[in-house]
């Protein structure tokens, strides 16, 4: 499993996973995933999210998929994932290319009510 930031209880952010990074990730007591990453990021040599999360299906997490663009990050998508970390079980692992901007997701979402 890549190493996690933990940003509190509920919410840690990874640089890209793959699909035996969700073991890692099952095991260590997460429920939920949230992919930051747009599938066609640097030509899509990484794993598309439809992948994964279908990998994640098959051990019980649950998957989101809100991707956003590098330095783009707006308030339609910040509110987009407050719903997210609001519905989905927690705690939660969000990922992006390294971790950024899912971090950032997360804490500008704590500042919405």
């Amino acid at each position: 499993m890549k190493p996690l930031t933990r940003i509190d209880d509920n919410f840690s952010a990874s640089p890209q996973i793959d699909a035996e990074d969700l073991i890692g990730i099952k095991a260590a007591g997460f429920k939920s995933v949230i992919c930051n990453r747009p599938d066609n990021e640097d030509g899509g040599a990484h794993p598309d999210h439809d992948f994964l999360e279908a990998e994640a299906g098959k051990l019980g997490l649950e998957f989101s998929y809100l991707p956003v663009v590098p330095g783009q990050i707006d308030d339609s998508q910040i509110a987009q994932f407050k719903v997210a970390i609001s519905t989905l079980p927690g705690p939660i692992v969000g990922y992006c290319r390294l971790g950024f901007r899912a971090k950032t997701l997360y804490e500008r979402a704590q500042s919405i009510p």
